[in-house]
């Protein structure tokens, strides 16, 4: 077994998906499996490293994404082990070249769907088509959360769905005593004491609901008693709705940060809000929960295979305003959110641990590869009989 995996997005790149990527990648080398990365968009020069356990083939993407996956292709030529699987990780260009490379090389397409990947691709009029026969020609399809897999296997009644989630390794995901000193420090110098923070993190898109979030809130009665800490990349309309807010409502934003440098900054908070209009499975909920940090969210895609209302976060359904508002005025005035946290941190620590994702995805990868071999093997030139003999 040797899966290639093909990618816009790993490290050293930046951000949630390369973050999900690294940890597939690395939990299937630790269950033994050796796994080629193709990383489509690398910088530098294209070339080939050889790790302990596979490959890593760095492949720049500029103008002509045509000539990078030709040059991709020729890089994949010359190595000796031909992969057993092509795994498309989600993003425009594995979904364009992984069937292509799946169908050359003879070996089945494993697509890992991504929540925006079919979320907004679905509907797009330029890609739709490279989603929708990436879909059709997978052996298996993965999917983050439940409502993807019912969506996909509704769409493609034929084709074998399956669930599984992304995972956190919670063994180095965990306060420091200088985490919390740093997070107190900043909140007696930046928020009133009488405030409770809600922390908004990530790459900050539409699909995120942030500015759903703000309308939301300034129609809480107690908006008054919130104090937003924005944590990421935002966009310019979110910007401008921070900007926009009454003076009742303090906010503080805090830039792009790499992943280990957030952890002061959920130990400011007294709760995450995820408030998305549509979406996966957001590392962003699996972090706060395994800190025992509450979560007010929607239950969009695999927000509610995680979230329980009333027993581990507040939900409400996305882009419902009045929900949200509820939910919100419930974490503003509510006295029982640690015991909410540390619910929810029971839940992640129990079901979405990373070790149970990359057996997952180890499972998966096995049970396509035993008809394979049986199949080969029936194929293969038999000893000549009797019978045979003219």
């Amino acid at each position: 077994m040797r899966p290639l995996l093909i990618t816009e997005n790993y490290p050293p790149a930046r951000g949630g998906m390369a973050q999900s990527c690294d940890r597939i990648v690395r939990g299937l080398r630790a269950r033994g499996v050796a796994v080629d990365v193709l990383h489509l968009g690398a910088r530098g020069a294209l070339h080939v490293e050889q790790h302990e356990s596979g490959r890593l083939i760095s492949c720049p993407v500029e103008d002509d994404s045509a000539h990078a996956i030709n040059l991709a292709w020729n890089a994949l030529r010359r190595i000796d082990a031909a992969p057993s699987h092509v795994l498309a990780f989600g993003g425009l260009l594995p979904m364009l070249c992984a069937p292509v490379f799946s169908a050359w090389l003879n070996a089945p397409l494993v697509t890992l769907l991504r929540g925006n990947d079919f979320d907004t691709g679905v509907f797009s009029l330029s890609r739709g088509w490279m989603l929708r026969e990436a879909l059709a020609r997978s052996a298996v399809v993965s999917t983050v959360s439940e409502d993807h897999r019912r969506k996909v296997s509704r769409l493609f009644p034929g084709q074998h769905v399956v669930h599984i989630a992304n995972g956190i390794d919670a063994t180095d995901w965990a306060l420091l005593d200088l985490d919390v000193a740093a997070a107190r420090a900043w909140r007696a110098a930046h928020v009133m004491p009488e405030r409770r923070v809600i922390g908004l993190f990530g790459h900050l898109k539409q699909k995120k609901g942030g500015v759903f979030l703000l309308d939301a809130l300034e129609g809480c009665a107690l908006a008054a008693a919130a104090h937003l800490l924005v944590v990421g990349e935002i966009e310019p309309a979110l910007e401008q709705r921070l900007q926009a807010l009454s003076s009742t409502i303090g906010w503080t934003h805090v830039p792009f940060l790499d992943r280990f440098e957030l952890l002061r900054w959920y130990a400011a908070c007294d709760a995450v809000a995820i408030p998305s209009l549509y979406d996966g499975l957001p590392n962003v909920a699996l972090e706060a929960g395994a800190l025992g940090i509450p979560v007010v969210g929607s239950t969009a895609g695999g927000l509610a295979d995680l979230l329980v209302d009333g027993d581990n976060a507040l939900t409400f359904a996305p882009g419902d305003p009045h929900g949200c508002r509820r939910a919100l005025e419930a974490v503003l005035e509510s006295a029982d959110l640690p015991a909410l946290g540390r619910r929810l941190q029971a839940t992640v620590l129990r079901d979405f641990d990373r070790r149970t994702e990359a057996a997952s995805y180890h499972q998966l990868l096995f049970d396509l590869t035993a008809p394979m071999q049986g199949a080969r093997a029936s194929a293969s030139p038999q000893p000549a009989t009797a019978e045979d003999t003219p």
